[in-house]
């Protein structure tokens, strides 16, 4: 009986080893499909779509430290992608009133009309790459992937 469970125990292990794979190489596929079109439609990268979203949603605007924390990154990886962008007078760094240390950064209004235009295409790719996949099949995956998020959180 031990050697049964034993077993079954190593295939479970494997089955999800195996799970984790193809959740792995899906996400792989879809980020390399959405890099390549971001790049071709936008001449943008993802890290710096990453970014807009980030500020975007936030509505305000991030302190740096308040990016690089939301984007799981360090401040330095940050730090050179918003300067680009406001090379490019996408976001604007704000000083913060008492604060010499930290600055605000936020979407300049060519950058919140470039971020639409970018978002709308980013959600139209993601619906088509997934268009296989029924609406049963995305609450049930969305309901495994939140457990998973939860456990390792």
């Amino acid at each position: 009986m031990v050697a049964r469970t034993r077993l079954a125990s190593q295939d479970d292990s494997k089955a999800r080893l195996r799970f984790w794979l193809h959740l792995l190489k899906a996400t792989r596929h879809m980020e390399a499909e959405i890099k390549d079109r971001l790049r071709l439609e936008f001449d943008t990268t993802l890290p710096r779509f990453d970014v807009m979203a980030a500020l975007e949603k936030s509505g305000a605007g991030l302190k740096m430290s308040q990016l690089s924390k939301q984007l799981m990154v360090s401040n330095g990886n940050v730090t050179g992608i918003v300067d680009r962008l406001v090379t490019d007078g996408l976001v604007v760094r704000v000083s913060i009133k008492g604060d010499r240390r930290a600055t605000l950064v936020r979407l300049t209004l060519k950058g919140e009309t470039r971020f639409s235009h970018m978002a709308r295409a980013h959600q139209d790719w993601v619906a088509e790459l997934l268009r296989r996949v029924d609406d049963t099949e995305i609450s049930l995956a969305s309901e495994v992937f939140c457990k998973i998020r939860d456990i390792t959180s």
